[in-house]
């Protein structure tokens, strides 16, 4: 036998909530107090269904865990990109201005002081680049050998200063002195070579070395590669295997003798104040220096690099993400769960003048804080752990393998805002259906029996 409804058990968490209603915005209106109180009273109430409970903390937790994850994780992902570009830039010059015919610059000294005039670019040097073999004995490598002036060379780049062995002042004397080099004669030119090309050669400060060119010079014989002897007078460790086992400097005049140059260069490269606008002034730098020229820049040179980056990047955020997903699934179970447990309340509200929207977003609220809370939570323990990452170097790394000694950390504050959106948007998209169910409950149909 149906029971009337003036006889129906109303438990005190209804009439609280009723009371409040009507204190605040009265029966006939909207208020959100009202769907806010009774969101926060189910978060709190005790259950019959203890399981219910025990979903819904792992769902504030599920939510926690995700966002801390992704936080550190988007962390390590901005310092191994920070370090890396903070290297690279270190190791090469922002824009290189070059002929787009392969005869070199010409009256380079005068254009290079014209265009170093030029707003926002800071310094520029001239370079010569050639493919050249390197030999010692049994031992060879191929490699990049650059035609420098030492002191514009540290104006745009500072690989000179990565030096571990030896020192730069013979090559910025373009003489060795003899207590560097005991054996061979101090007329030999100096040269400086990447620790990886140097241990392939079994090279060390005061080695001498042979450089070839593949040019060559002709002779009645034809054409003979020509080569020079130069001195090792200092072994730099960039932390990139390519230019550490690739590139070797030797002074410019040195490198315009040996390829034939004259007064050439093949380059100019030069350092600017913003180096995410270096497209745009390389652009102006070619326009200035006339016909005839074109610019690349560092961002152009190393696209695979930080594209490869992007894509990691993108692909850890899936991946954790699916953490934040398992979280949304416990969210949309507890309150499914929690719909069919509390069918007679929502029955006895709308009977009291609740509307069906209201009854909505009471499951909605709740489901949102519990996002909200569970995002708090990682935001707070994701950077924290961030943080302490990158403060006390938490995690080491072998430096001999990685270049560096721990794992960089370098959290932004648009990854938190970007995480907690999406972790809040998930947490909103599952209260959908079960707030739709609990709107949908009959009043009648659910006290009928009772």
């Amino acid at each position: 036998m149906a029971t009337p409804l003036a006889f129906v058990r109303i438990e005190p968490w209804a009439r609280r909530a009723a009371s409040s209603r009507r204190r605040c915005v009265g029966w006939g209106d909207s208020g959100m107090q009202f769907e806010l109180f009774v969101a926060a009273r189910y978060l709190r109430a005790k259950r019959r269904q203890a399981v219910i409970g025990v979903i819904t903390v792992i769902s504030i937790f599920g939510v926690t865990a995700g966002v801390a994850s992704l936080i550190v994780a988007l962390a390590i992902n901005n310092g191994f990109r920070q370090d890396l570009q903070d290297r690279l830039l270190g190791s090469t010059s922002h824009i290189n201005l070059l002929r787009i015919a392969s005869d070199g610059i010409r009256n380079w000294e005068s254009l290079l002081g014209r265009l170093e005039k030029t707003p926002h670019v800071v310094a520029g040097a001239p370079a010569i680049y050639e493919q050249v073999l390197i030999s010692r004995g049994a031992r060879a490598q191929g490699g990049i050998l650059k035609g420098i002036i030492p002191a514009d060379e540290r104006k745009v780049s500072t690989i000179l200063d990565t030096i571990k062995e030896g020192s730069i002042a013979p090559l910025e004397r373009s003489a060795v002195p003899a207590q560097t080099n005991p054996e061979p004669s101090p007329s030999l030119p100096p040269i400086v070579l990447g620790k990886d090309m140097a241990d392939e050669l079994g090279a060390s400060v005061g080695s001498v070395v042979t450089v070839t060119s593949p040019q060559g010079e002709l002779t009645p014989f034809g054409i003979v590669p020509k080569y020079k002897r130069f001195t090792v007078v200092g072994i730099f460790s960039s932390g990139f295997f390519d230019y550490d086992n690739s590139w070797a400097f030797i002074p410019l005049a040195d490198a315009q003798k040996l390829f034939d140059l004259s007064d050439v260069v093949s380059v100019l490269e030069f350092k600017v104040d913003n180096i995410y606008e270096a497209r745009t002034i390389g652009d102006e730098l070619a326009l200035e220096a006339g016909k005839g020229f074109m610019s690349t820049n560092w961002m152009d040179q190393n696209r695979p690099i930080f594209h490869a980056l992007r894509l990691e990047r993108l692909v850890t955020f899936i991946t954790i993400g699916l953490i934040v997903f398992v979280a949304a699934l416990n969210i949309l179970i507890s309150l499914i769960m929690m719909v069919m447990e509390k069918t007679r309340d929502i029955a006895v509200l709308v009977s009291m003048g609740a509307k069906r929207r209201q009854v909505r977003r009471i499951f909605m609220y709740q489901g949102i804080l519990i996002g909200v809370i569970g995002t708090l939570l990682g935001l707070m323990v994701g950077f924290g752990l961030s943080w302490a990452g990158g403060h006390y170097h938490l995690i080491s790394l072998s430096a001999e393998v990685y270049s560096i000694d721990h794992v960089p950390f370098a959290p932004r504050p648009l990854d938190g805002l970007v995480v907690a959106l999406v972790a809040i948007g998930v947490s909103f998209v599952a209260t959908l259906y079960p707030s739709w169910s609990a709107a949908s409950v009959l009043p009648a149909e659910a006290l009928r029996y009772e």
